[in-house]
């Protein structure tokens, strides 16, 4: 009986702290509003440039291409890996996003006007 209890003590001390490390796996889109809302954003600084006449139809043909590419990529990221995106595959989105705010910006304020 004593030996029983000590058997299911031990146990529980080992498998306690597995238990707690299996439930730190990453859920898709968890870490993903970043992502998302940096997707929003750039969206509506091309929307705003449109209506603002700071961008021209041509560049905002180019943006929104590369804005496209983007989202294909993403969406490619997620098919290999089950709907999830390694830190990686994030990693990868973020630098394209700040490349793609740097196209943005320059577009927006070089002296092409509608």
């Amino acid at each position: 009986m004593i030996i029983t209890r000590r058997l299911v003590l031990a146990a529980s001390f080992i498998l306690t702290p597995l238990a707690m490390f299996a439930q730190t796996a990453p859920t898709p889109g968890r870490n993903d509003s970043s992502i998302n809302q940096r997707k929003n954003a750039q969206q509506q600084r091309i929307g705003n440039g449109v209506r603002s006449g700071q961008l021209t139809a041509g560049e905002t043909s180019r943006l929104e291409h590369q804005e496209a590419g983007i989202n294909r990529e993403e969406r490619g990221m997620r098919a290999q890996d089950n709907g999830h995106l390694t830190k990686q595959d994030r990693s990868t989105l973020h630098h394209q996003q700040n490349q793609e705010s740097r196209r943005i910006y320059r577009d927006k304020h070089n002296a092409k006007v509608r």
